[in-house]
């Protein structure tokens, strides 16, 4: 049997990045995935992660053969161990959503050029990238940001007139996977399964708005990008968040179950939604 390797990649091998396609006969073990590194844009218009354990570096994990690790190790600009390598290729521990895998990741090397780099808060490219070149979003919502009354409180009604359709997000469960003192709220893990949301288009006024309610700079959500469909046709580069720390489920309030059906009534499927009570019930007994 052919040997397989695991390769944690966070740049321009991503999937809606323009190297994409070098990975594309790989299968993809994890959408959501991160080792611990520092990621810095360069001149070059693609990133270095450089070696760090105090930091997060977000990406994805693919399983390769031999003959295309060798093209990876062309691509990248890595000749060997103590050559004079564009980056270098190690062996670094990979987390999840179901657990932790060793990976190759090329990395920059010691000596590498860093004066011309500059730190990319928040460790994910694709994040970065997006919101670098883009003044208008599709986002993907699967939870109480459906519902219209809390844009209405917040005064932000107008940044989420445009719906464009049901998103049928395939590879995720929804999980009330983040902990407050009133309960859990939700989340989406990659382990299998189908979550259908809100898709809006919003500008980066609505953005703004939904990072401090995620409250993603106090670290409680990160923002991702996602490839859902939207109403049956596979859509790239759709924005959206999931909790940086996963807590074991915790049951949530009924008030803030209540906006997530009576936001996702008008557009979510209704065998999903059904599907979604009697998944609660059972979990949590609530009704």
């Amino acid at each position: 049997m052919e040997e397989k390797y695991y390769v944690f990649v966070y740049g321009t091998l991503r999937m809606g990045q323009r190297n994409q396609h070098v990975l594309q006969n790989s299968v993809r073990g994890a959408a959501q995935c991160y080792t611990n590194g520092k990621l810095y844009d360069s001149p070059y218009g693609y990133p270095f992660l450089k070696e760090d354990e105090t930091g997060r570096v977000y990406g994805e994990l693919y399983e390769v053969d031999q003959e295309l690790l060798k093209k990876l190790d062309d691509f990248e600009g890595y000749c060997g161990p103590g050559k004079n390598n564009h980056y270098n290729r190690t062996i670094k521990t990979v987390t999840t959503d179901i657990g932790t895998v060793q990976a190759f990741v090329y990395v920059l090397p010691e000596d590498g050029d860093r004066h011309k780099l500059q730190h990319i808060e928040g460790g994910d490219w694709s994040v970065y990238s997006l919101l670098k070149v883009k003044e208008s979003f599709l986002y993907f919502a699967y939870a109480s940001c459906m519902d219209d009354e809390r844009f209405i409180r917040s005064g932000v009604k107008h940044c989420f007139l445009k719906v464009e359709g049901r998103g049928t997000l395939r590879g995720y469960k929804l999980r009330f996977a983040k902990k407050y003192s009133d309960g859990g709220r939700a989340d989406i893990v990659e382990e299998g399964g189908i979550v259908e949301g809100k898709i809006y288009e919003i500008t980066k006024e609505g953005l703004a708005y939904l990072f401090k309610r995620e409250g993603v700079k106090e670290g409680c959500y990160r923002p991702i990008v996602l490839e859902p469909q939207l109403n049956g046709k596979k859509v790239m580069n759709v924005l959206s968040f999931t909790v940086v720390e996963k807590d074991s489920e915790t049951s949530p309030p009924k008030s803030y179950l209540q906006e997530i059906f009576r936001g996702g009534s008008d557009v979510l499927s209704p065998e999903y939604l059904e599907n979604l009570k009697k998944e609660i019930s059972e979990k949590f007994g609530l009704q």
